[in-house]
């Protein structure tokens, strides 16, 4: 639920609400579901409810108590910005981070009509990293909608690409991270995809950070492009 991860971009991941719904294509494979109802079949409390939206309030300020500072993935098992998580407890999250301010905390929704309805009324600290999810060309709207986030740091996770997204307008974008789909019916991703997305992080001078090439077995395909491995940072 919260502790350190294996996600390559980030060093712990903290969920003060687990559970989902899927809204766009790139929901069909979701591992957060998977992992979700392997641990509900394992008798994990914290997943009685399979994967329906839960929020669990004791564990609102579990990263005031790491003192050590990291980056931390905030709900990795669900979608902060979710129709059915109450805006009261969305600024409590934004307190803990608010207070939490030796990490930094990295946020990505696929709900970004959502974010941006409650984006004045939240106090975006520097620390909070804001990003949303881009999977295929007809979802770049949801950058329009980041761009207006007053986050000091916006990011795209272009992943899973499943498809080309065609000339994204980065000017506001800091940071993209590029990843295949991986696992049991992943679909696949196309080196020309990644290479124009990386031409175009070069154009706007956005960090590009390629995550891996996904695959039925992501560590036989590695995260080499072009024969290096590419880990950019945005500049705080």
């Amino acid at each position: 639920m919260a502790g350190n991860t294996k996600i390559e971009w980030t060093e712990k991941t903290w969920n003060p609400v687990t559970g989902c719904t899927k809204i766009s294509d790139g929901c069909k494979n979701c591992y957060a579901e998977k992992m979700a109802k392997r641990l509900n079949a394992m008798g994990n409390p914290r997943y009685e409810n399979g994967f329906e939206v839960t929020m669990h309030e004791d564990l609102l300020t579990v990263p005031l108590k790491w003192n050590k500072s990291a980056k931390i993935f905030v709900n990795s098992m669900s979608d902060l910005f979710h129709e059915d998580i109450p805006f009261e407890y969305i600024q409590r999250v934004f307190n803990t981070m608010n207070l939490a301010n030796q990490h930094v905390f990295q946020i990505l929704t696929k709900r970004s009509d959502i974010l941006l309805k409650y984006a004045p009324h939240l106090n975006w600290s520097n620390n909070i990293w804001m990003g949303v999810t881009i999977e295929s060309d007809k979802y770049k709207y949801r950058i329009d909608d980041l761009a207006q986030i007053p986050a000091k740091i916006k990011f795209i996770s272009f992943e899973p690409l499943i498809e080309r997204v065609n000339n994204p307008d980065l000017s506001k974008i800091d940071w993209a991270i590029i990843g295949g789909e991986s696992g049991v019916g992943a679909r696949p991703i196309i080196e020309e995809w990644v290479i124009h997305l990386k031409n175009v992080c070069d154009q706007y001078d956005t960090a590009f950070y390629f995550k891996q090439w996904g695959g039925k077995n992501k560590k036989k395909t590695g995260r080499e492009l072009l024969g290096q491995t590419w880990d950019a940072y945005p500049v705080v």
